[in-house]
């Protein structure tokens, strides 16, 4: 009994030096829906109704952009969830949560957010990121892909990706390419000039697609089917990893060199090299289901849920 006792602790103490442990964490407003990294300054979307905005390196929140409440079915006043958010120059774009089940989009600059739509517009935006300046590109629940003008608040190109639901895309570094993942377990790449599709993958996710990642050639892939697709576009191959829990979030690091993924129930997150598909460790502290992984370098990763906390992590 005494020799199955020091057995079952030393097993349980490898595993436990197996895990890994956050190094620090910020503190959102609200659980957190989306997550972005850009010189120096880290962006959280939240279901709070507002967008906190940290310096990273102190881990300090310096802004809060907040979006108004909006009335529910039974007329209450509730918070807005706050879809996505991005950034370029000096402009904010938030897409959030709007009456009737639709969405609205503010651009924030020089301290001032303006509505850019709302519900009246009848989009069921899912995520909004821009592709320059003066133009985003939509995602919508119907799997319809928009080209939106900024200065015209008006349409350039609308096209139907496919009929499945839409899940979420991905663009490349140049944002000429999109990657656009739904419930077939299909990926379609199109182009963002015209919304021509220019490539479909298929045969690797056999259900939906919760999340994708798109960084040097390399697309990766979190699915409902319990499997982490690993796409190389450049030397068109392909393999999947599976886990034995629902996959819920992907992110490759920038040189697309390492992916991480919600790996299990008990959210914790794997990293493995792309290369050679070698287990580089496991990282545990998330309570609550993954919404986000982004990488800040090759060293570095951030982790966050719908929980308020979201976890820094280094790769060594």
């Amino acid at each position: 009994m005494k020799l199955f006792l020091l057995l079952t602790l030393l097993l349980s103490s490898l595993f436990s030096s197996q895990m890994r442990a956050p190094l620090s964490n910020f503190t959102s407003s609200g659980g957190v829906v989306d997550l972005l990294y850009k010189n120096g300054k880290l962006y959280s979307a939240t279901t709070a109704s507002c967008v906190d905005i940290f310096d990273y390196k102190s881990k300090k929140l310096i802004k809060k952009i907040e979006v108004d409440k909006i009335l529910d079915f039974m007329g209450e006043l509730v918070d807005s969830k706050v879809y996505s958010v991005d950034v370029i120059d000096e402009k904010i774009l938030i897409l959030s949560q709007d009456k009737q089940g639709y969405r609205r989009v503010h651009i924030h600059k020089d301290n001032k957010t303006e509505l850019l739509f709302d519900y009246s517009k009848s989009l069921t935006v899912t995520k909004a990121k821009f592709l320059n300046a003066d133009t985003i590109l939509l995602g919508l629940l119907s799997n319809e892909l928009i080209s939106y003008d900024i200065k015209k608040n008006s349409i350039n190109w609308l096209v139907q990706v496919s009929g499945a639901k839409f899940s979420d895309f991905a663009l490349d570094e140049s944002k000429e390419r999109v990657v656009i993942a739904d419930e077939s377990g299909d990926l379609k790449i199109h182009n963002t000039k015209d919304g021509k599709r220019l490539k479909l993958l298929s045969g690797q996710n056999l259900d939906n697609v919760f999340q994708v990642d798109y960084k040097k050639g390399v697309i990766a892939t979190a699915g409902q089917d319990r499997r982490m697709v690993l796409y190389d576009l450049k030397a068109d191959s392909s393999y999947y990893v599976e886990s034995d829990f629902l996959i819920y979030s992907v992110g490759l690091s920038l040189n697309a060199d390492i992916v991480a993924f919600a790996s299990d129930e008990e959210n914790n997150v794997s990293l493995i090299e792309v290369s050679s598909k070698k287990p580089l460790g496991k990282f545990s502290g998330n309570k609550m289901t993954l919404t986000k992984i982004i990488f800040i370098d090759e060293n570095e990763f951030l982790v966050a849920s719908d929980d308020r906390i979201i976890n820094l992590y280094s790769v060594k």
